[in-house]
């Protein structure tokens, strides 16, 4: 008796002109936003951001500019400029079946090159070296640091 009453109720419901129209608008809507999603990318729309793909330019510029505006803070340097170099680009670690990533290695540092106004003074250039090879964790032999010319 109640699944009569029910089922009568929901007729009565969908029997209104108002909620019909509402459904059919609704309906509508939905299916031009479904192919309107092939044209328009909703995502950047929204305020999320995706991950950005790593970039190994980006990556040795913002550690050049990170060592660089440290470094000139020791004192003695003075006035510095930084060339990093790397070895390869980024290396993504991906589950077995290839789609979830577990992690990114980031590119190895094969040398770095200080050049800056205090690099003639053996103490400078001994805390420069010990600043930048803790820093980046890499050992003495990848860092050169020189005089930079008037």
């Amino acid at each position: 008796m109640e699944d009569k009453n029910s089922i009568k109720s929901v007729k009565k419901f969908f029997d209104n002109d108002k909620i019909r129209n509402f459904i059919i608008i609704a309906g509508i809507v939905g299916i031009a936003l479904i192919f309107l999603s092939s044209y328009i990318d909703f995502g950047s729309l929204s305020g999320k951001k995706e991950e950005e793909e790593f970039s190994v330019t980006t990556y040795s510029t913002k550690i050049e500019s990170d060592l660089q505006s440290v470094i000139s803070q020791i004192e003695g340097a003075g006035k510095t400029k930084v060339l990093l170099t790397m070895e390869n680009s980024v290396e993504y670690v991906y589950l077995e079946g290839g789609t979830t990533k577990t992690k990114e290695i980031e590119p190895l540092i094969r040398g770095v090159l200080v050049v800056c106004e205090g690099g003639d003074d053996p103490i400078v250039v001994e805390r420069i070296t010990d600043a930048v090879t803790k820093a980046l964790d890499i050992s003495t032999a990848k860092v050169c640091i020189t005089k930079l010319s008037e």
